[in-house]
């Protein structure tokens, strides 16, 4: 090969790459509203390394290729995906979340998750050193430090599901089938309240909530239909 044309190919293969490596902006809303959604977490399903965390206005941008994956993660919604097919602006929707009753072992069927393993770098750079004013300031600082609280959640939000599980509940109520998924998603104890009793409280706890259940009118038992967007993502 000659070195002119040789030279001209090397300069299209840098562009290529460059290109193909480009930054992907988008805003993630609710499903079927017009909320954005602060504190969504993003990853690239193909290059670990690549996380973000959408801002307080639901906007996100990460670094990633044409033919990657994104993985859209917030605790109480599912978790929806993005097949990268170009870098235009992303607008991506996600649903709200409802208790799976297939899921009989909730501990069995969720992957466990540590945090400071799968990303040690976020902790790393969520550190703040009085001498270092980026470690305060700067957008990678302050997005570790989002992502560190995103991740203190994701875990407490794991802790009761462990602990809050279809196969206790239903040994302790007399509701299967929807009204089950109803009770407990209306009445899902918090990770403090957990944190600060033992099971003979929660066993309290699930009894109280049944017979507020109860007296319930029969339409406020009962959770709103997720809306179906019928929008496809890319």
């Amino acid at each position: 090969m000659k070195p002119k044309y040789f030279i001209i190919f090397s300069a299209l293969f840098i562009a290529g790459t460059v290109n193909a490596q480009s930054v992907l902006k988008g805003t993630v809303y609710e499903a079927g509203k017009n909320n954005r959604m602060p504190n969504v977490f993003i990853r690239d399903d193909n290059n670990k390394r690549q996380i973000t965390i959408t801002d307080d206005k639901g906007n996100f941008e990460i670094n990633t290729e044409t033919g990657h994956t994104l993985i859209f993660d917030s605790p109480g919604y599912i978790s929806d995906t993005l097949y990268v097919t170009n870098h235009a602006p992303k607008r991506v929707e996600m649903v709200t979340k409802t208790i799976s009753l297939h899921q009989v072992n909730v501990t069995s069927t969720r992957q466990s998750f540590d945090a400071h393993k799968e990303y040690p770098e976020v902790y790393t750079r969520s550190k703040v050193y009085p001498l270092s004013p980026s470690s305060w300031f700067s957008k990678d600082a302050r997005d570790a430090r989002r992502l560190k609280k995103y991740f203190k959640h994701e875990e407490e939000e794991r802790h009761v599901d462990e602990v809050f599980n279809v196969t206790y509940v239903e040994s302790l109520v007399p509701l299967r089938g929807q009204d089950l998924e109803n009770f407990m998603t209306l009445y899902r104890p918090t990770y403090a309240f957990l944190k600060n009793n033992n099971g003979e409280s929660l066993t309290v706890y699930i009894n109280d909530s049944y017979k507020k259940f109860m007296a319930l009118p029969a339409d406020k038992r009962s959770l709103p239909s997720l809306p179906n967007t019928g929008k496809t993502l890319q």
